[in-house]
């Protein structure tokens, strides 16, 4: 599962969307800025924005059991 906030974009926007690929939270993020923002994603934005996609759960203390 990825994750995307919409504050790591740049927006001051509680906004966060999840989806099993990449591609899908790119998508629903697409859809997130132009029905929030108001703002179309071009082809550099998206390059952009999928850099900081991250997948949940990523970035844990690495701590084992």
């Amino acid at each position: 599962m990825f994750e995307l906030r919409c504050k790591d974009v740049g927006f001051d926007c509680p906004g966060l969307v999840r989806g099993v690929t990449k591609e899908e939270v790119l998508k629903q993020a697409a859809a997130h800025a132009a029905d929030v923002h108001s703002t179309q994603i071009t082809p550099e934005m998206a390059a952009k924005v999928s850099t900081l996609i991250r997948e949940q759960g990523a970035g844990g203390n690495g701590a084992t059991s």
